[in-house]
C-alpha cells in the first residue's frame, strides 16, 4: 500500500505531502530541498525576504535536490512582485501565493512555465482562481497557523471547494500525522499542506527555543492574535502576545513599509525576524492549531518516513 503521488500542472512529487512556507526565514533552503528529497513538495517563504535573497536560497536549494521546489509568497507584501520574479528566475517548479489575491501572478507564472498554486479560504475565491489558470489551490481552514483568512475549519471547506473546482485541491491546517493525512485524502483531497509539524524539524532554519516552543506547547497555549496586515493570526502565547492581548502595542521604531496595507498597531516584520533570532519572549511565533501534539524535533528523512509508516497503519485499521 502506497500514498499517491501528487500532480500540479506539469509536476509530480512522489508523496502528496506540501511542506507550508513559514516566513520569516523559517521555510528555507534546507528545509525544502530535504523536504524535496525526501518525495514531497518543499517550500521556500519569501515573504520578509530581499529578492536577492530569495533567489539565493533557491539556488541553493535547487542545487541540493532535483524534487519539486517551490515558493509561498504573500500577496499582501509590497515586494510581491519582485520575490515571484527574483523565483521564476532561478527555476522553481511552482509559485504559492496566499493573504490576498493577485491577477497578474498567474501570467507571471505562465509566461515562464511555472505552476501557479493559491491558497483559499471560499469556494468563489477557488473558482476565480481556476478561470485565471490555477494549477492547483491550497483550502487553508482556521486550524492553520499564521494568518488566517477563514474561520471555517479545512474539513468543513473542503467538499464546498472540490464541487467548485476540477484542479487538484490541497488541504492544510491541523494536519501532523499520517492519520491526519489519511483523513484529508479520504475526504477527496490530492494532496496535504504541512507547516507547524516542519517547523520542528532539523532542517528547519527557526532557531532551538523556537522548537521547543512547539515541543512544549499545550492546547492552551495556542491562540489568536491580532496582525496589522489585517488578518487574525494564530500563534502561541509568550510575554509578547499576552501584551496585545492587552492592548499593549510597541512602539515602532523604523517602518520598512514591508506590507502593501498595515495597521500599523506593531512591526510584524520586526517581531517575526525576533523570533527567527531566537528570542521567543518577545517575537512572534506563529503556529498552527495543531502544535499541541507535536513532541519531537526529528529530520525531515525521519518525518517522512514516520508520516508514511503512520498513514499506513491508519489505512490497514481501516475496516472499509
Amino acid at each position: 500500500m502506497e500514498l499517491p503521488a501528487l500532480t500540479i500542472g506539469t509536476r509530480t512529487a512522489r508523496l502528496p505531502i506540501v511542506q507550508g512556507g513559514m516566513a520569516v526565514r523559517i521555510s528555507m533552503g534546507p528545509l525544502a530541498a530535504a523536504v524535496a528529497e525526501a518525495g514531497g513538495i518543499g517550500l521556500i517563504a519569501g515573504s520578509g525576504l530581499a529578492p536577492d535573497e530569495l533567489a539565493a536560497e533557491v539556488r541553493a536549494a535547487r542545487a541540493a535536490t532535483s524534487g519539486v521546489l517551490g515558493v509561498n509568497i504573500m500577496v499582501a507584501v509590497r515586494k510581491f512582485k519582485e520575490l515571484v520574479h527574483a523565483a521564476i528566475a532561478e527555476g522553481v517548479d511552482l509559485v504559492v501565493a496566499g493573504a490576498g489575491f493577485s491577477r497578474d501572478v498567474f501570467t507571471w507564472c505562465h509566461d515562464a512555465g511555472v505552476e501557479i498554486v493559491p491558497i483559499v479560504g471560499s469556494a468563489r475565491v477557488a473558482k476565480l482562481s481556476e478561470r485565471f489558470g490555477a494549477s492547483a489551490v491550497v483550502v487553508e481552514g482556521v486550524e492553520a497557523g499564521g494568518h488566517l483568512g477563514t474561520h471555517r475549519l479545512m474539513l468543513d471547506l473542503l467538499p464546498e471547494i472540490l464541487e467548485a473546482v476540477t484542479v487538484p485541491v490541497i488541504g492544510a491546517g491541523g494536519v501532523v500525522t499520517g492519520a491526519d493525512i489519511k483523513r484529508v485524502l479520504d475526504a477527496g483531497a490530492a494532496g496535504v499542506q504541512m507547516g507547524s509539524r516542519f517547523a520542528a524539524t532539523v532542517e528547519s532554519s527557526a532557531p532551538d527555543a523556537f522548537k521547543q516552543m512547539y515541543v512544549s506547547a499545550t492546547e492552551d497555549d495556542i491562540v489568536v492574535m491580532k496582525s496589522p496586515v489585517g488578518l487574525p493570526g494564530r500563534a502561541i502565547a509568550n510575554p509578547f502576545v499576552r501584551r496585545l492581548a492587552e492592548g499593549e502595542y510597541p512602539r515602532i521604531e523604523r517602518c520598512e513599509a514591508c506590507l502593501k496595507e498595515c495597521g500599523k498597531d506593531y512591526c510584524i516584520i520586526e517581531r517575526l525576524r525576533m523570533a527567527q533570532s531566537g528570542d521567543v519572549e518577545d517575537g512572534l511565533v506563529f503556529a498552527g492549531s495543531a502544535a499541541a501534539r507535536i513532541h519531537d524535533v526529528p529530520s525531515v528523512a525521519e518525518l517522512m518516513e514516520r508520516l508514511v509508516a503512520e498513514w499506513r497503519a491508519a489505512s490497514e485499521g481501516d475496516p472499509s
